[in-house]
């Protein structure tokens, strides 16, 4: 099933050549992991979350609906399935620059933040993947901080 999806979902970014599809493809499952561990690193599942989740790849990868269920799906697997974070950080380290790191990161604390209250377990989840992206610690707390002030 695992490879249906994929298969399905590679191919409904007909509009970019192969390559390009694969490197969105990697990038979109690798940014929708991790921002599902933030979602549900505090055990908590709330609709806001969700909605922010789900909004948040919307505006990273320009998806339609059917294409943002269908990762949404696969990212549940891959997540489940993970031993660790690195092999997504890897990903967006070798393909992002650090503004797009940047924008992961608010998008990591908006999802934190869309159920208005920070766990420590949200925290600390943010933190290493942070630490991995090789993000450093002053881009951390200011990605954190505007996310704040924007009221998520």
């Amino acid at each position: 099933m695992y490879r249906k999806i994929q298969e399905w979902f590679t191919t409904q970014w007909l509009t970019v050549g192969q390559e390009d599809v694969d490197e969105n493809h990697q990038l979109a499952l690798a940014t929708a992991v991790l921002l599902y561990e933030v979602m549900r690193s505090d055990h908590e599942y709330t609709a806001s979350e969700e909605h922010t989740y789900r909004q948040q790849l919307e505006q990273h990868f320009s998806l339609s609906q059917v294409e943002l269920d269908t990762l949404c799906e696969l990212t549940v697997e891959k997540a489940e399935n993970a031993v660790d974070f690195q092999q997504f950080t890897k990903v967006l380290n070798e393909m992002c620059d650090p503004q797009q790191k940047r924008a992961i990161m608010e998008s990591l604390w908006a999802v934190a933040y869309a159920d208005h209250q920070l766990s420590a377990d949200e925290e600390y989840t943010i933190r290493k993947i942070a630490d991995l992206l090789f993000v450093p610690h002053s881009q951390f707390i200011q990605s954190k901080l505007k996310v704040q002030e924007q009221g998520h």
